[in-house]
């Protein structure tokens, strides 16, 4: 099985190539954005494999959610390969690609969501126990039960956040983000399933519809108009 894995629902994209269970992944250059180096680091990675579009059998990429930029590059890709190539597409939550980084059964993922918020899942055995949601730090839903990890960058950005999550999680993994190996290892089972859809079909998954506040709510924050 031969497929490609594209992710920049963050500041740092990925491309990742699944051989027969074997992964090769590329970074996006830092500091540049995923909007034009995405497309050259696919070529790289096709190059280096010595395949082409025509040996792919699908086209995998993180669909959300996370930076509504990214996320737009991400699908826009994956569609316009797809649709070039007549591949079906496979789109994959981030925050579950996140939960599969961790080596632990049970994971509170934690994504910045930016305007002081964060993207929130809580994973048993990688599926999600409850519907992914959007909140302030200090009011994520807390874990029950012992054993869980957090992760995500969220715990970086926001102090509330750790202390809302204290004594309901044993250990935190804020390094972890979401990449193209890890969307790769989820679309792989689901590619042998049959489960690709049509490129038409794929779209981004926000979670909430708002990219920034409104000058009065920067104001009301203490901020600036």
């Amino acid at each position: 099985m031969l497929f490609l894995a594209i992710e920049s629902s963050t500041d740092i994209g990925s491309a990742a190539l699944w051989r027969d269970g074997v992964i090769s992944e590329r970074l996006c250059p830092a500091g540049e954005p995923s909007s034009a180096t995405l497309l050259p680091l696919v070529g790289e990675l096709l190059v280096e494999a010595g395949v082409g579009f025509a040996d792919l059998q699908a086209i995998a990429f993180g669909a959300g959610p996370g930076s509504f930029t990214g996320l737009r590059v991400a699908c826009g890709v994956a569609q316009g390969l797809a649709f070039a190539h007549d591949l079906p597409v496979l789109p994959v939550s981030t925050l579950q690609a996140m939960a599969n980084a961790v080596a632990a059964n049970k994971v509170a993922v934690c994504l910045d969501a930016r305007m002081s918020e964060v993207y929130y899942g809580m994973y048993v055995d990688g599926v999600a126990i409850d519907a992914v949601g959007v909140y302030p730090p200090a009011l994520v839903p807390l874990p029950t039960g012992g054993g869980w990890v957090a992760a995500g960058n969220a715990l970086a950005a926001y102090p509330a956040l750790i202390e809302r999550l204290e004594g309901a999680v044993t250990t935190i993994q804020p390094e972890i983000l979401p990449t193209a190996a890890a969307v790769a290892r989820l679309a792989a089972a689901r590619l042998a399933r049959g489960e690709g859809i049509d490129a038409g079909e794929a779209l981004p998954v926000y979670v909430r519809d708002k990219v920034a506040f409104t000058v009065a709510e920067r104001l009301a924050r203490g901020g600036k108009a």
